[in-house]
């Protein structure tokens, strides 16, 4: 599969912080890509050397097969940053007609543009409305149809679901899967790990400026898996004694265990099978992006605080 967007070593430091340490990833075209990470870990200025607003101090970009060019292919990008940039005092339709403009779409074609996606996000009545009358969720909306409009090949989402009721956020997923399988490209970037495993296809996790996760949400889950199952049983025996497995929870019936090393899962349904068990169900249990996210940032954190110098 080809790429759209390719990240060699980018470094972006200020004076008192490695902003982005030495980066590299690609993202495929078509794929929904999760660029996660804490507070202060480099996403933003991540995003900002992709859309040009920031230069690397080196390393280099790659856009489309050719170096990035932010004069010429900025125009092919999408951009909804997390902190919203509308005018507030200007009516809707108007401003979503001039910044369709300002993209390359001529007044009739913006027009077209607008009202399709005005009626597909149920907006219509919106036209003449100031964005300062807007909620939250009504203004996420506007910035939403305004970033994909002109059809970008690249559509940068940082926080897309913040203020949007369930029933809006559901609507701007579809859109979001919708543009995928029409060959745009989206970078998703949020705090919300449950809305990366759903959507995302791949993830980079970056802290402290440095990239510490690179794959897909199902290698990366099987790469972190503990070895863990959940099995419910008809009934319990009345001792469990293994050397198979250690017991790590137990409700009612059904049990969490953890298989010790050597052994398989195949194993664990001898065990019970020959006690005449009745086995209902045996699942294996994967790790949430959640509880990764966590010990993976947790533990960047306690490596920098071990090597950081003492001041006497």
């Amino acid at each position: 599969m080809s790429t759209i967007l390719e990240l060699h070593n980018l470094k972006k430091y200020y004076a008192t912080q490695k902003a982005v340490d030495d980066i590299s990833f690609s993202i495929n075209k078509g794929s929904i890509f999760g660029l996660l990470g804490p507070n202060g870990a480099g996403k933003t200025t991540l995003l900002r050397m992709i859309t040009g607003i920031f230069y690397p101090d080196s390393g280099s970009i790659q856009f489309d097969g050719k170096a990035f060019d932010p004069l010429n292919d900025i125009i092919k990008i999408g951009y909804m940053p997390e902190e919203r940039g509308l005018y507030k005092k200007m009516k809707i339709g108007e401003q979503a007609l001039y910044l369709a403009q300002l993209k390359g779409l001529s007044k009739s074609e913006a027009l077209e543009k607008i009202k399709f996606w005005f009626k597909r996000l149920e907006m219509e009545s919106w036209w003449n409305k100031k964005v300062e009358d807007l909620s939250k969720g009504m203004s996420q909306k506007l910035q939403f149809v305004i970033t994909v409009l002109h059809e970008p090949k690249l559509i940068i989402l940082d926080e897309p679901f913040s203020g949007l009721d369930p029933l809006n956020a559901s609507l701007i997923k579809d859109e979001i899967y919708g543009l995928a399988q029409r060959g745009c490209t989206i970078i998703f970037s949020t705090h919300r790990m449950e809305q990366v495993e759903e959507i995302c296809d791949h993830i980079v996790l970056v802290n402290l400026g440095q990239k510490v996760l690179d794959g897909t949400v199902s290698d990366i889950k099987q790469q972190f898996k503990e070895n863990k199952f959940s099995i419910k049983l008809g009934e319990l025996p009345a001792n469990i004694n293994s050397h198979v497995f250690e017991v790590a929870n137990q409700k009612a019936n059904e049990l969490t265990v953890k298989i010790k090393e050597g052994f398989r899962s195949n194993d664990v349904l001898q065990y019970f099978l020959q006690q005449n068990l009745t086995i209902e169900s045996f699942n294996e249990i994967l790790p949430s992006l959640n509880e990764i996210f966590i010990n993976l940032v947790e533990g960047t954190r306690a490596t920098t605080r071990a090597f950081q110098p003492v001041n006497d």
